[in-house]
């Protein structure tokens, strides 16, 4: 066991006793010997502050009583959470390249001198953790960090949004309520002012973005909650109709075990897996269909089924 381990062991053992700890208690918890364990305590005393003392009526140490509380000093782990705060940081720039890099490179310098002390090495995390984004539309940190920055703080937004369709980008002033990370893109969520109501926005069509000094209106948690969470995919709003898909056997024993949206219901048939699922626009849900090609079939509604037809028709017309 590494100094560091055994120093957060003897301050748990502590900061947690009733009584003084006898001095075998910490040989055997921390598996060293008396010399290494009187070494840790003069590092805990001189080095540290901890106001660590011997009560010899108790025959035992303990944190002197009338001291103020003590707490290791700065920013003191365990390995595994050592590592796991490395593994998040790794996950951010993933997510958004920039997003916290700047911010988090001084802590991260000062984890790997904390894990190098306790032994462990912590390039381990950048070699064997990957994340792997696709289809990613590129959002400038520029950008994120001011959308970021009018949702935490509750400000307003104005910006040119310029939609995927036709059409010329549009001036909008907007009241943001959340930033939501879907399949690897960035969303804001806001009240815009234009069309009095809810909003999706992709953060890599917004242009000209200002901060404005005007407080942004928070909408309550289940008014939000109704409009992401309503139907399947990324579209918001009032569920429109319930997808009734059949799936092969095959595709199955993936999509049987897969969460498509959290008010789903799947049941196993003579003729496959059954998956019903409400959605507000077909859009997205016709082409995660389309994926499974000749393993899945819409059953209902008419519409859906026509849709994902006529998507098939034109596609053998291709080819």
């Amino acid at each position: 066991m590494s100094r560091f381990d055994r120093i957060y062991k003897i301050h748990d053992l502590l900061r947690n006793a009733r009584h003084p700890v006898p001095m075998r208690t910490f040989m055997d918890e921390l598996e060293a010997s008396r010399n290494t364990v009187t070494r840790d305590f003069e590092f805990l005393r001189d080095s540290l502050g901890a106001p660590l003392e011997y009560c010899r009526e108790g025959n035992g140490h303990r944190y002197a009583p009338d001291a103020p509380v003590f707490e290791l000093p700065g920013f003191w782990m365990n390995p595994a959470e050592l590592y796991a705060l490395l593994a998040c940081g790794q996950l951010l720039d993933n997510v958004q390249p920039g997003l916290i890099s700047s911010r988090l490179a001084p802590l991260k310098h000062k984890i790997r001198e904390l894990l190098g002390e306790s032994g462990y090495e912590a390039q381990a995390i950048d070699d064997r953790i990957h994340i792997q984004p696709i289809q990613i539309r590129h959002t400038s940190h520029q950008m994120f960090d001011l959308v970021a920055q009018a949702t935490l703080a509750g400000q307003c937004l104005r910006f040119h949004y310029q939609p995927r369709g036709q059409g010329d980008a549009r001036e909008r002033t907007v009241h943001p309520q959340r930033l939501l990370h879907y399949r690897s893109n960035w969303y804001l969520l806001a009240l815009c002012q234009e069309a009095d109501a809810l909003r999706l926005f992709s953060l890599d069509r917004i242009r000209k973005a200002q901060l404005l000094d005007a407080p942004a209106t928070p909408l309550p948690e289940t008014e939000l909650e109704a409009f992401t969470n309503a139907g399947f995919g990324i579209f918001g709003g009032q569920t429109t109709a319930i997808a009734h898909l059949r799936f092969s056997h095959h595709a199955a024993r993936w999509v049987a075990e897969e969460q498509w949206h959290r008010n789903q219901h799947g049941e196993w048939q003579d003729d496959g897996y059954h998956l019903h699922l409400p959605y507000v626009d077909n859009r997205e849900l016709v082409m995660d269909v389309l994926r499974y090609g000749a393993e899945v079939e819409v059953i209902g509604p008419p519409e859906l089924r026509e849709e994902v037809a006529g998507r098939i028709r034109a596609m053998a017309g291709i080819y």
